[in-house]
């Protein structure tokens, strides 16, 4: 069986690396875990971490994730970081103590759930700013604050926006001091102080290396970098952090030299990816394929990076996949296993599939 090694040492590290920044630059942040899916072995092993503690809360897009996180440690602080639904509304109140909002019918539900719990349920109001996903126009920012203000069971503690997730509009700062213009409107018009201004992420630390982040933008959403230790800006590492926490091993089921194109009328049966083929000659070249034991249903292979450099993608099907060695210079045979480094969604697919094994180091 295929496995994804997760060196939990090394996120603990990166999350102690990513809470002395913060701190020095007078920021709080949320850890995403979404990546981890709701994998209670590997998420025990960094919340019952004393560096846990450091962060503002622990942030997840799915109730159950959070149900888990809570299971490990009721104390812990969690977010629900996209807007939940009505039918949802018990449960969000019950395992999330944040969520994230954009609609007034959704908040309604929340401030029902929370008084039938006996609780209080804080909000967050995202706002559009160009990224064209959740949020609310900014033409309506004062009727619904107004609105929200008024419901007994439901705290208010900020304001936030979501950019370069979906089309990549880059978190600029003249899109940022908007959004801290906006937070200080609501304030001054209702006389309220909101707690949070959530418009960053790992997308955003580079930039606040640089200084270029408004003071006002006071929380950050980070998983990419705390797990991957790389920032989607650039693709690149960032705050040195280390960038080797998960690792990728596939076995070699079968090795054997094949030809370099397929022989014979190409249907569209096809239900894998493979590479596109010029037009055969007589002389047909070949290289040794190696068969490997994970598939499309296990993860994209867009998404890994092979550590030997002569190992190339040749293509895959729903559960086998294809690499060309070449002339095979390393001398791998049956039972060796080809190593991965890992993109964020080849993370998040691996951690999701039951049929890879995960292994904490």
């Amino acid at each position: 069986m295929a496995q994804l090694n997760i060196h939990s040492d090394r996120i603990i590290e990166n999350i102690n690396t990513i809470s002395n920044f913060m701190e020095q630059n007078a920021r709080q942040w949320s850890l995403v875990v979404k990546v981890l899916g709701n994998d209670k072995t590997v998420l025990s092993r960094l919340l019952l971490d004393p560096a846990i503690r450091r962060t503002h809360s622990v942030a997840a897009s799915h109730w159950k994730t959070l149900k888990v996180v809570k299971e490990i440690d009721p104390t812990l602080r969690t977010m629900f970081i996209k807007p939940p639904t009505s039918r949802n509304a018990m449960q969000i109140v019950r395992y999330a103590d944040i969520s994230f909002n954009t609609t007034m019918s959704t908040i309604q539900a929340l401030d029902a759930a929370a008084a039938k719990q006996g609780k209080q349920h804080e909000v967050i109001v995202m706002i559009e700013m160009g990224e064209l996903r959740e949020g609310i126009k900014r033409e309506g920012l004062i009727p619904f604050y107004k609105r929200i203000f008024k419901f007994p069971n439901v705290k208010v503690i900020g304001i936030g926006t979501n950019l370069g997730c979906m089309y990549g509009i880059k978190p600029t700062y003249d899109k940022l001091i908007q959004l801290v213009l906006y937070e200080q409107l609501i304030e001054a018009k209702f006389k309220q102080n909101l707690e949070l201004v959530s418009g960053a992420s790992s997308i955003t630390l580079p930039l606040l290396e640089k200084g270029k982040i408004p003071i006002g933008v006071n929380h950050f959403r980070i998983g990419e970098a705390a797990f991957l230790g790389t920032s989607p800006l650039n693709n690149q590492p960032v705050l040195d952090l280390n960038t080797n926490a998960f690792t990728f091993d596939a076995n070699i089921l079968e090795l054997y030299r094949k030809d370099s194109q397929p022989d014979g009328i190409r249907s569209e049966g096809a239900v894998g990816h493979t590479p596109e083929f010029e037009e055969q000659t007589e002389e047909r070249s070949s290289s040794f394929k190696a068969v490997v034991d994970f598939g499309i249903l296990d993860v994209d292979a867009d998404y890994l990076l092979p550590e030997d450099e002569n190992v190339v993608f040749f293509g895959n099907s729903s559960d086998l996949t294809v690499y060309d060695l070449g002339d095979n210079p390393h001398h791998y045979k049956t039972g060796d296993m080809l190593r991965f480094k890992l993109k964020y969604l080849a993370v998040a697919k691996l951690m999701y599939s039951r049929f890879v094994e995960k292994v904490i180091q």
